[in-house]
């Protein structure tokens, strides 16, 4: 997989907002919200082009009954992918070219407060954001075909903010 960051989108919101429409309906009642998480959801930092969505929902068991409307949107259906308790979905484009992730986990869970108050303090901090945006960067730079080098290099810096973000962040 190539390692590609690119200066902030403003379409990326619009791109999330007309996803999570499409992916309510197929989930249905059982979802508690969708929210849009990463880098994309970060303003005026550099990111891999892929929207993640992060869906909050009542029953994780549910997600699986839902499996061939996610295939209907164009979404792979990955199980947990890594993380106890997900549902993980992924979408290409035509070329192949990934395009969005869907992280599905229960309502309230560490998970989502994990993901939901790093977005909440790299958006409150933009200093903070400015570092992680010139890491990726580099990064991307240095690790042009190495996914795994990439994210391995943002692992010290995602979890030292992560740690600030937990204690700083209070939900809505």
């Amino acid at each position: 997989m190539k390692v590609e960051v690119v200066p902030h989108d403003s379409i990326w919101r619009s791109k999330f907002d007309g996803e999570s429409k499409h992916v309510a309906l197929i989930l249905g009642e059982n979802v508690v919200a969708i929210h849009h998480i990463g880098s994309t959801a970060i303003p005026h930092i550099y990111a891999k082009p892929i929207i993640d969505l992060l869906v909050e929902v009542e029953n994780i068991a549910k997600v699986d009954d839902c499996s061939l409307g996610m295939e209907a949107l164009g979404y792979e259906v990955m199980g947990e992918f890594g993380i106890p308790g997900r549902r993980f979905f992924l979408k290409k484009n035509k070329i192949g070219t990934r395009t969005h992730y869907i992280h599905t986990f229960t309502a309230r869970s560490s998970e989502v407060k994990r993901h939901l108050a790093f977005r909440d303090y790299m958006i409150a901090h933009p200093e903070d954001a400015h570092k992680y945006s010139e890491l990726k960067h580099q990064l991307a730079k240095q690790y042009p075909h190495d996914i795994i080098g990439y994210m391995d290099g943002k692992d010290g810096f995602i979890k030292e903010i992560q740690s600030k973000a937990l204690v700083w962040w209070t939900p809505d």
